[in-house]
């Protein structure tokens, strides 16, 4: 039986490719490590963190 690399894995000491990006929420440039799509936003680190947030759903307290 054969284990180990489906095509998609990604040695952790190779190293990643960024692209520069315009944040959408404040504007700042900053550096993603994907292609940004046209049409969708991008974030930068902090506005990332503050959507994420946002979406996350609360937990249920009793």
């Amino acid at each position: 039986m054969a284990y180990g690399n489906n095509g998609n894995y990604q040695r952790r000491d190779a190293p990643r490719e960024f692209y520069k990006a315009t944040c959408s929420d404040c504007g700042n440039e900053c550096d993603i490590p994907f292609k940004p799509t046209q049409g969708r936003p991008v974030y930068c680190r902090n506005c990332f963190r503050n959507h994420k947030d946002e979406n996350r759903p609360r937990k249920a307290r009793f």
